[in-house]
């Protein structure tokens, strides 16, 4: 055993050197969290306001929208107050929760892009027996088993990470906890824990992938040899969760795939905020811009909010 300091707290990545880095630093992540929220706040009202999207499809929307806004609050609006404040600790207490709710959220929003395709394939390929596969009581269910599902995945490995002993150096090359720079960190032997993580990430994203592009498959070949369906309607609903399910894996795959000890500060801060800001704040734009339903839903839910108020 050799003597040495156990870490009583960790030193997040600060921001860029210099007061007007700091500010632009600050400005660009709150202007991106106030818009993301901004926009699934709007996702989440009209989807709940307007009865023609009380459908599972877009109960599973709402919900990602829900999540996604908790999502980029558990690092964000930190890391606005520690760029401004310079203050760059955070207890271990504090490190744990933020890495148990950042695989939690990630975790979960995976397994509802997931359901989200499966609701998409009944819909097109299974169409007279939709309303009874996709009925409420299921995608309650569903929807509390993706929960329940999440606190597992990520009881284990926050468990198993935090019963390590961290004494070496405290500095973690990212704007918030992360599994993987905390492994770095670490003076225990972490091969298990390496292996669980690549073992659970490419066991639970690797299913769900194959899940998912399966099931497009299997829509569009139904759709191409239906002769009475337009493949035009089809493409632009589907064209929004593909889009949104490429950003999620290409910006996690891009953090967990890419973890060196040597690599520089700018290029660990870029992909941090790539993986946990852009696929919340795209979300709503994607289903807003290349969905009809919603942009029709939110003229509707406008148009009454004025009328009302005359």
């Amino acid at each position: 055993m050799t003597n040495s300091t156990m870490v009583m707290e960790f030193l997040l990545l600060g921001s860029p050197d210099g007061w007007n880095m700091r500010v632009l630093y600050f400005t660009v992540f709150l202007l991106t969290y106030l818009s993301t929220l901004l926009g699934n706040l709007l996702i989440i009202t009209v989807t709940t306001a307007d009865e023609n999207l009380h459908t599972p499809m877009y109960f599973f929307l709402r919900n990602l929208s829900i999540l996604d806004m908790c999502f980029i609050s558990i690092t964000v609006p930190s890391a606005c107050v520690n760029s401004i404040t310079g203050n760059r600790a955070i207890s271990v207490v504090g490190c744990a929760t933020q890495i148990f709710l950042v695989i939690f959220c990630a975790c979960v929003e995976m397994l509802f892009l997931t359901i989200m395709a499966w609701d998409r394939y009944v819909a097109f390929c299974q169409p007279l027996h939709y309303p009874i596969i996709m009925n409420p009581q299921f995608c309650v269910r569903m929807t509390l088993a993706s929960l329940l599902s999440g606190l597992v995945y990520t009881g284990v490995h926050t468990g198993n990470t935090f019963r390590l002993s961290f004494c070496q150096s405290n500095e973690v090359h990212q704007f918030f906890c992360d599994l993987p720079s905390l492994l770095r960190l670490s003076c225990s032997d972490t091969t298990s824990n390496m292996i669980l993580v690549l073992v659970s990430v490419v066991f639970v994203c690797g299913a769900c992938f194959i899940f998912i592009v399966t099931s497009y498959i299997r829509i569009f070949s139904t759709v191409l040899k239906s002769p009475t369906r337009a493949p035009s309607k089809v493409f632009s609903t589907c064209t929004p969760h593909i889009l949104v399910v490429s950003i999620f894996l290409s910006s996690g795959a891009g953090v967990y795939l890419r973890h060196s000890a040597t690599s520089d500060t700018l290029q660990d801060m870029l992909l941090s905020a790539y993986y946990t800001m852009v696929p919340p704040f795209l979300n709503p734009i994607i289903y807003s811009l290349r969905n009809k339903q919603v942009k029709e839903a939110v003229r509707r839910v406008i148009e009454r909010q004025l009328f009302s108020g005359k």
